[in-house]
């Protein structure tokens, strides 16, 4: 049994998304996309999940207190939020040099970007996670050519924030404030081109919460005063540094108990932006693209999952509604990707089981980063059932038949199908044909559905034969005869509806509990379950 907890769910019908800015309802908040985001950045950083929304939270309450307007608010709201957005887009790099790209980037919390510890933190992990001789290899080929991945990465993130600031439809002030919220207060930040007060006041005001919440999480407000009043006129401002000393308590507290997501959502500035919904599709598209940049393995994968799902769910008639979630959540799928290290996700060999549990969390984390917001959590509902499969074998809580929702079963065939067709670290990209072999030997086994693996292929451009197999070899006659059977019906009965003769009813079942190995109508309803061919699990929604 799964021992993941189950999160508090939206039901994917009704309450869609499509019912509000697709469906001419209530506009969309960007700030419920970009704090959902923000939570993978926190795992990406080796931090709690609101790390982030607390270092909002701490922002704002400075920019009251510096007397900001509502608009110069929005801006400082913004650049809170999106300050390490870019960080993962060199993941990649990240781990080949120093072994987890996570571990390397929350050390920056521990000692002085600067600073000669910082320095020997990293030396250190060159090569991390390898055998020995593999580690003098990597610190040699760094020492000649791989240094110059780290020039300039820090700036390289900056602008990558920048670029998503302005993909999202930001104003121009916080495309500038995100672009230089790595600008010290001396000078000596990145890019290195503003000092003093010509760094805009929202990325000093960003700077400044965020460390010092990592600050006040691990010792508290004088901790944090502390660290505000060690770096005050070097990497802080220290006009800002001094307020936040004044009284600490006042700007820090409250930040343990504080529903998180609820107080950010709620303080969003009344300028705040609104998305209709071709807007919130173009948004949900730009996040994708960014948390692609995390391997060059992925490039892509998102937007393509999400056409491919997208083209299936309308052969197979989907509600209008389930087809909007459906091609939203193909782009969103993958969100959960920013938790785990490139070590695992680059690495050119066979995973070990630690790192599989890794992997296996991937979709959680998805739903985790979208169950809070009304907005996302219905994309959440569906993404997270993406790797499971319909005999259980699947992941993240090994769910199985009737529990696996249509959807689902539709974005977890052109997911598979679409990563089979892309280069891994491990293994040449697949071609088409082979990847439309093992989907169908998946249906074969029970583990993905016939009707969603047919519809992706076709969308997939493969030719697709009226008849097809079932899970275990069933043909399609077959899977009907053990659908009425399931339901109580008799051999006779069975012929009756299917218009043939009881013989031929009985030939039928004889077949279908030899090829599924069962002796009795209730192990074969347990069959059907399980993979999913009661027709409760084919009903339109409403």
């Amino acid at each position: 049994m799964s021992m993941i907890p189950r999160l508090g769910r939206h039901a994917y019908h009704g309450a869609m998304i499509g019912g509000g800015p697709s469906g001419g309802g209530t506009q969309v908040r960007l700030a419920e996309l970009v704090a959902a985001l923000s939570l993978g950045v926190d795992l990406g950083f080796g931090q709690p999940m609101e790390h982030v929304l607390r270092q909002c939270l701490i922002a704002l309450r400075m920019a009251e207190r510096v007397g900001l307007d509502e608009g110069n608010r929005v801006v400082v709201y913004y650049t809170a939020l999106l300050v390490n957005v870019g960080c993962h887009s060199d993941a990649h790099e990240q781990a080949k040099w120093f072994g987890d790209d996570i571990a390397l980037k929350g050390a920056k919390y521990e000692h002085d970007l600067h600073s000669l510890a910082y320095a020997a933190t990293t030396v250190r992990m060159i090569g991390s996670g390898n055998p020995p001789l593999h580690r003098f290899r990597v610190g040699l080929e760094f020492a000649l050519a791989g240094h110059r991945d780290l020039a300039g990465m820090i700036a390289r993130h900056a602008a990558i924030a920048r670029l998503l600031a302005e993909q999202l439809g930001l104003p121009d002030a916080v495309q500038q404030a995100v672009g230089t919220s790595y600008e010290q207060w001396d000078g000596h930040g990145w890019p290195g081109e503003l000092k003093g007060d010509a760094v805009p006041i929202a990325a000093r005001l960003a700077l400044l919460a965020e460390y010092t919440e990592v600050a006040h999480r691990i010792g508290g407000a004088e901790a944090a005063a502390a660290l505000a009043r060690k770096r005050a006129g070097a990497q802080f401002d220290p006009t800002l540094s001094e307020l936040l000393c004044a009284d600490p308590d006042a700007i820090l507290g409250g930040l343990e108990s504080a529903r998180t997501w609820d107080a950010v959502i709620a303080a969003e500035p009344a300028l705040g932006v609104r998305l209709s919904g071709e807007q919130f599709d173009s948004a949900l598209a730009a996040v994708a693209d960014f948390v692609d940049l995390k391997s060059p393995y992925t490039l892509g994968h998102a937007r393509a999952v999400s056409g491919l799902a997208a083209a299936a769910g309308t052969r197979l008639q989907l509600a209008t509604a389930d087809l909007t979630a459906l091609r939203r959540a193909g782009l969103v799928h993958g969100l959960g990707r920013l938790g785990v290290s490139n070590s695992i996700w680059d690495k050119p060999g066979p995973l070990g089981a630690g790192e599989w549990e890794r992997v296996r969390m991937q979709p959680y984390l998805t739903e985790r980063m979208l169950h809070q917001s009304p907005s996302l959590a219905p994309l959440g509902v569906i993404a997270v059932q993406c790797r499971e499969r319909l005999d259980g074998s699947g992941y993240p809580r090994g769910l199985s038949g009737p529990a696996i929702t249509m959807p689902a079963r539709i974005l977890g065939a052109a997911d598979a199908y679409q990563s089979m067709t892309e280069l891994r670290p491990h293994r040449p990209a697949r071609a088409a044909r082979d990847a439309a072999a093992e989907l169908r030997a998946d249906v074969r086994a029970g583990r993905l559905d016939t009707d969603a693996v047919e519809a992706v292929l076709a969308a997939a451009g493969h030719r697709v034969t009226s008849r097809r197999e079932g899970p275990a070899g069933l043909t399609a006659r077959e899977v009907d005869v053990l659908r009425l059977l399931a339901q109580g019906l008799s051999s006779r009965q069975i012929a009756t509806r299917l218009v043939i003769s009881p013989k031929t009813a009985r030939n039928h079942i004889e077949h279908i509990y030899a090829k599924i190995g069962a002796s009795s109508r209730a192990t074969a309803s347990l069959f059907a379950m399980r993979h999913g061919l009661l027709p409760a699990e084919h009903t339109p929604s409403a």
